[in-house]
């Protein structure tokens, strides 16, 4: 368990906009920050941050919180990893009490499988630096490669011995069991026996965007034709190779910085790079480049810059990937290097400002350099000449914003020295091509749909009792500590000693308002979560009215803090679209106040009530039962109802 101490100062330390900073490209807005919903593929930015309030806000999703809830949603962190992974960034000891055995057998098998995972990189790390056989083998070749010592660190590269079950052996004396050993793909189970996947390789360590090991990719240094040269961690729960970036984690805060990111084929290219002084550089390890892993690099930064060998054949499949990083609606450009060079070879033999100059100057636009690419293969022949324009033309359809796609067909028309008039009929053949497959597509699901009609599902019912303790809470929360003077109608007798309803202004604190207008009918939320939450905050503002509210969310159930976030953030979805710009200005809640104060007591009161005498009208069927007072409770519920209604009619309709 983590003191609370610790979990306190964590929190106080803790930056929301620093953090997801890491994970998410962020741009000023206002008070806040906005970005792209990491939670969601979209082009529009829907995700909110506040640095004043220290929440953040995906309006795509629905999901929210402060920074620990964001690390649990996108990291999948536990509460207690979310709280160390933040102490270890902001250098914070963590005072906490020692895991039992029985403990550690209570982690779910998601967190045994990191933990196994964690303990793997540590074990081949100091197999590489600790052993001979790590020395002179794994470290020699590293070495080889010419990577520093301060790189090999950096990057956790290790080593496997070249035996058979040296690492399984060594983790099932740590109590790790085979089952989970074999989910991680470290260890291969047949029958009885069991043996190490990567045995005889160095090792590359896969990250997630926040540092943790989600697999491994191993390089075997022997002559064994039979042996993939390559070998990578199987697809688990925790490891899905379509979805994850190699050298991500590294590269995410120079990637946003320099708003362009590298993209090479594999592990020593990022390395070299990297350790060369381009630090902005990730790599699909070897795999087709997937959307997912798109998406990753659109959180960051717009651009890309692909960087190709010179090999023909793979220069031909790779064009495949620009056309997914279109689609993206992403800036990408390509970079090739002289014959015979790679990333790895051309960063090792040149220095930072050397390799800087060739980027820049080398790196062409898609359009140009798949032009050349493909040209250069047609030559004299008309026919694939044609094919070309057309291909080319293709990858521009995959362009999702109009004017882009009409500066490159201008480019097009300039390069391939074909008519503008022409790319545009193509463009729109190709357009209506796939208009036409998603109308089939569309025309297919109806008839499916007449064929297997489903039963009728009746539309949700809106949960008043619900919605309106809602609004209590957001009213406590974004105005509880605000002074107003609130009209209120109080009985009092006339002149010729009748009672009347007069108005008398009461100046008060909108939490007390709340708090003693409730109490009258002695009624309680039915929500438990806002029941709980309701008594907490009045406590605390009674106790200390300074209390700052938004801190509330770092206290709550988890369940509650996307609910307590959504409230706190509701208002800043305006400055998401930039409305004020547009001269749409909305009315801010704090210029009525008083009114929709009273509306919201009155509203919820008079619901309570309906509620109360429901339950009186169901006590009255059953035997035993004392009718004659159970109907005078029902007779004064229903005079305080309609002395209510007479007050909240007069809060919308009169003058306030």
């Amino acid at each position: 368990m983590i003191s609370r101490i610790s979990i306190d100062q964590v929190f106080e330390a803790a930056r929301v906009e620093e953090v997801i900073g890491e994970f998410v490209q962020l741009k000023k807005s206002g008070s806040n920050f906005k970005g792209l919903s990491p939670f969601s593929d979209e082009r529009t930015p829907s995700f909110m941050v506040s640095p004043v309030k220290q929440i953040w806000k995906d309006f795509s999703s629905g999901k929210g919180g402060n920074v620990v809830s964001f690390l649990m949603e996108h990291e999948h962190f536990s509460y207690p990893e979310a709280i160390k992974y933040l102490a270890k960034k902001y250098n914070i000891e963590i005072e906490e009490t020692e895991q039992t055995e029985e403990e550690k057998e209570q982690a779910d098998e998601r967190e045994s499988l990191f933990l196994i995972n964690e303990f793997a990189n540590t074990y081949f790390q100091r197999i590489l630096h600790k052993t001979d056989q790590g020395k002179a083998i794994g470290k020699s070749y590293f070495k080889e490669r010419g990577f520093t010592e301060s790189t090999i660190e950096k990057f956790q590269l290790g080593y496997s011995l070249d035996e058979w079950d040296a690492f399984t052996n060594e983790a099932l004396k740590k109590a790790y069991k085979l089952e989970l050993l074999e989910k991680t793909g470290l260890t291969i189970v047949k029958g009885e026996k069991h043996f190490d996947r990567f045995k005889g390789r160095v090792m590359f360590p896969i990250h997630s965007m926040s540092g943790r090991v989600l697999g491994f990719g191993g390089r075997i240094l022997t002559n064994d034709k039979k042996a993939a040269k390559y070998l990578n961690s199987p697809e688990s729960e925790v490891y899905q190779k379509s979805k994850i970036l190699y050298g991500l984690y590294f590269a995410k805060q120079t990637i946003a910085k320099e708003d362009n990111c590298y993209l090479v084929e594999g592990y020593t290219d990022v390395i070299q790079m990297y350790q060369a002084g381009i630090k902005n550089v990730v790599s699909s390890s070897g795999t087709a480049l997937t959307p997912e892993q798109i998406r990753l690099i659109n959180r960051l930064t717009k651009n890309i810059t692909v960087l190709f060998d010179s090999d023909a054949a793979g220069l031909r499949a790779s064009v495949r990937g620009v056309d997914l990083i279109l689609e993206q609606g992403m800036n990408v450009r390509v970079c090739t290097f002289p014959e015979g060079e790679d990333p790895d070879s051309f960063s090792r033999k040149n220095d930072l400002e050397d390799i800087l100059l060739y980027l820049e100057t080398n790196s062409r636009d898609f359009i140009q350099f798949k032009a050349s690419l493909l040209v250069s293969e047609a030559k004299n022949d008309p026919i694939k000449r044609a094919e070309t324009v057309r291909d080319i033309v293709n990858s521009i359809a995959k362009i999702p914003d109009r004017i882009k796609r009409e500066i490159y067909v201008q480019e097009c028309s300039r390069i391939m020295d074909v008519s503008e008039e022409v790319l545009f009929s193509t463009l729109a053949q190709i357009g209506k091509k796939d208009l036409k497959d998603a109308s089939q597509a569309l025309k297919a699901d109806q008839k499916a749909f007449e064929v297997h009609r489903p039963e009728k599902v009746s539309a949700k019912k809106v949960d008043l009792q619900y919605e309106m303790e809602r609004k209590m809470i957001e009213l406590l929360l974004l105005y509880g500590k605000e002074i107003a003077d609130f009209e209120d109608l109080v009985l009092k007798e006339n002149e010729s000693g009748k009672l009347e309803l007069e108005p008398v202004i009461q100046r008060a604190k909108v939490f007390e308002k709340i708090f003693l207008d409730l109490q009258e009918d002695e009624m309680q939320f039915s929500n438990e979560n806002f029941r709980d939450l309701y008594y907490q905050i009045i406590e605390t503002l009674q106790g200390d009215p300074d209390h700052p509210l938004d801190e509330f969310i770092n206290v709550v159930k988890p369940e509650l803090a996307g609910e307590i976030t959504s409230i706190i953030m509701d208002d800043e979805r305006y400055h998401l679209h930039d409305w004020e710009r547009r001269n749409i200005h909305p009315k801010s809640k704090i210029n009525s106040l008083p009114q929709l104060v009273n509306q919201s007591i009155l509203t919820l009161r008079c619901f309570l009530i309906d509620q109360k005498v429901q339950e009186f009208q169901h006590e009255t069927l059953r035997e035993g039962t004392d009718s004659n007072t159970i109907l005078e409770d029902v007779k004064d519920y229903l005079s305080l109802k309609m002395l209510l209604s007479r007050k909240l009619g007069r809060v919308i309709g009169g003058k306030v």
